[in-house]
């Protein structure tokens, strides 16, 4: 590359990073010049409705001191699994986490978890959560190569560990959140209201028709 190439090169990059910043100061000025629309006052503590929402949407929820007991809960939860027969290969002590929870200790608590992205044949996936709506008992998931949504989406049993610092009132909340710490929106983000459900035959709600049959949170406080 000639040296005129290579100044211009670093002009156009210049001049790019200068739009790039342009348009997100204005897309932030006109998200502050906009109100919300109507919301819910939402009274008490966030994390205790949280909690109360989650499980109104057929999620389970328990606390957690720290991530030491992360292991031992996922298997006291799945050893408590009440299933018929027919589903009883659910009840798995193996399966696939996120690479930020690879250093614990899950063959200590007798189960065989993988730090990868599922194949599609896992019974259980134990990921984290970007954040949580306490409106609605919604998670919040980022895709990336560190968080892959798959995990989330197709395993029978989906754990996912969410720290209560990350729970927000409502949904405005948790895209105001992704603007400003995020230096680029992720290619996803996914909403998870408890388990993967259909009402098509007759109204009648089932778990499990498209994705988890169940989704447990476990809720650090540390």
């Amino acid at each position: 590359m000639s040296a005129r190439e290579n100044i211009l090169g670093r002009v156009r990059q210049s001049l790019g990073r200068r739009d790039a910043a342009a348009a997100q100061a204005r897309a932030e000025a006109y998200l502050a010049a906009h109100a919300h629309g109507p919301r819910p006052a939402l009274r008490g503590d966030l994390v205790q409705r949280f909690i109360e929402r989650a499980q109104d949407m057929e999620s389970t929820v328990e606390r957690v001191a720290d991530a030491a007991t992360i292991p031992a809960a996922v298997a006291r939860y799945v050893d408590a699994l009440d299933l018929p027969a027919a589903l009883a290969p659910q009840r798995s002590h193996a399966g696939v986490c996120w690479p930020e929870f690879a250093a614990l200790d899950w063959r200590g608590a007798g189960l065989a978890i993988e730090a990868r992205p599922t194949v599609g044949d896992d019974r259980l996936g134990i990921t984290g959560a970007y954040c949580a709506i306490a409106e609605t008992g919604t998670l919040v998931i980022v895709s990336g190569p560190e968080t892959p949504t798959a995990s989330t989406l197709l395993p029978d049993t989906h754990v996912a560990i969410l720290r209560a610092s990350r729970i927000v009132a409502g949904m405005e909340d948790a895209f105001a959140l992704l603007r400003g710490e995020l230096s680029s929106p992720p290619r996803a983000v996914n909403l998870i209201s408890g388990p993967s459900r259909t009402g098509d035959i007759e109204q009648t709600i089932v778990l499990g028709a498209h994705g988890p049959f169940r989704v447990h949170i476990l809720l650090l406080d540390a």
